[in-house]
């Protein structure tokens, strides 16, 4: 479920941007994938950056929580010899 965001100031803003947003490479870290995985997310639509500027791009900490959960839910269903 999406959360809702509100600002009484500057430092609020500025805090949720710090802790809510990540960049590409803190998502490779976090789903411990490589960058072609993840541009492939992005293309087929399964990880949808909120930002994408010239040599990176930002997305939401939550859809990346819900992308990982995925990922969980998919290994423990198509490789359950892994763990």
């Amino acid at each position: 479920m999406s959360k809702n965001y509100s600002f009484n100031s500057k430092e609020e803003f500025i805090k949720l941007v710090q802790t809510e947003i990540l960049t590409s490479s803190e998502v490779l870290e976090e789903l411990q994938i490589s960058r072609q995985s993840l541009n492939s997310l992005v293309k087929r639509g399964k990880l949808i950056p909120i930002k994408e500027l010239p040599r990176d791009r930002m997305f939401l900490r939550e859809d990346v929580e819900v992308r990982k959960e995925a990922a969980k839910d998919l290994n423990a269903k198509y490789r359950p010899y892994d763990e």
